[in-house]
């Protein structure tokens, strides 16, 4: 079985996040517990790398800060005035050994329900097919904003059309890319410095790349997800409620097929870093945060708010609690 452990993985953190309309970085608006940024360190950091590194720009200390915080031995890279994903790609890649070889894995800090499984999938795609490239990609209905996926005839990636540089014809396909890849790193290294910035955003595209391969005759191909979610990604407030939502969704429905009884999952919220254990049930409107622990067979009242607390085994809490690690554990024997 091909290796899954890339040399590098590079996560993007370098933008604004205008749209987010909001003081604090885009990468640092949080659902489930972490941060978007954490969410998309904790997916790489499963694929053990040789390196990690982040790159940032956009209020650089806050990010760096968050990051010491969670994951003090990713290493940062800023990316200099020069704007676009291959020029943050570009700055990533410096800060990494001049003798790096093999995979180095492309994703960003603003896609939280990516995981590592589909990163694994992905890597291993390219390993066995022995690609310069290999794109994460999934179809829409409308893809409207997204990047086109190029084909040949035979099916081969040829290339990535960004929106704004799209022709009618281009703009009818649906099939998007999700701005995650895995690239060979001598051939990265080399196609960056070949990138400038004609086109309509005046950027250096991290999609030019793609095309740059398949010129080169060397191999590329694409992993689609059927599972959008897995590739959404945040820009806006409305777009963080959505990915909040679903991410809840998710983590209640796991909890709930380990023997967790949830009585109103469309009013009840847990972090991704709560630890349930069997026979737990959560009444209407529970909110469990941070750290929080609760044994077996525990009862979590109605509109309760834990929050870092350790409910012992049998516990009841009661209706409209409000706890956290610095008070005394809560409940009574059931």
């Amino acid at each position: 079985m091909a290796s899954t452990s890339p040399a590098a993985v590079i996560v993007m953190a370098a933008g604004k996040g205008t749209r987010m309309r909001s003081s604090l970085p885009k990468v640092l608006h949080r659902i489930g517990g972490r941060s978007l940024l954490e969410h998309a360190v904790v997916a790489a950091r499963g694929l053990e790398p040789e390196h990690l590194v982040v790159v940032v720009r956009h209020q650089r200390d806050a990010v760096v800060a968050e990051l010491a915080e969670f994951a003090p031995d990713v290493l940062p890279a800023d990316q200099d005035e020069i704007p676009g994903t291959g020029r943050a790609v570009a700055c990533g890649l410096a800060a990494l050994p001049e003798d790096l070889v093999g995979p180095v894995v492309v994703t960003s800090g603003d896609v939280p329900l990516l995981d590592t499984a589909t990163l694994r999938a992905l890597v291993r795609q390219h390993a066995e097919r022995d690609d310069a490239v290999t794109v994460l990609t999934t179809v829409l209905d409308d893809p409207t904003g997204y990047g086109r996926i190029l084909r040949d005839d035979a099916g081969a990636v040829i290339g990535i059309v960004e929106q704004r540089d799209a022709s009618p014809a281009q703009l009818a396909v649906n099939e998007v890319n999700a701005g995650v890849y895995v690239f060979d790193a001598a051939h990265l290294r080399r196609a960056l410095a070949t990138l400038g910035t004609d086109n309509d955003q005046g950027e250096v595209y991290l999609t030019d790349v793609v095309a740059h391969a398949y010129r080169e005759g060397r191999a590329t191909s694409a992993l689609a997800v059927t599972d959008h979610w897995l590739v959404e990604g945040c820009n806006d407030r409305a777009q963080l409620a959505s990915l909040g939502a679903e991410l809840n969704r998710r983590v209640l429905s796991a909890w709930m097929e380990q023997g967790v009884g949830v009585v109103d999952p469309a009013g009840t919220w847990v972090d991704v870093t709560v630890e349930l254990a069997r026979d737990v049930r959560l009444e209407p409107g529970v909110l469990l945060r941070g750290a929080t622990r609760i044994g077996e067979g525990a009862v979590v009242g109605p509109y309760s708010v834990l929050t870092d607390a350790d409910i012992p085994a049998g516990a009841v809490v009661a209706p409209f609690s409000l706890l956290g690690s610095d008070l005394p554990a809560a409940g009574r024997p059931a």
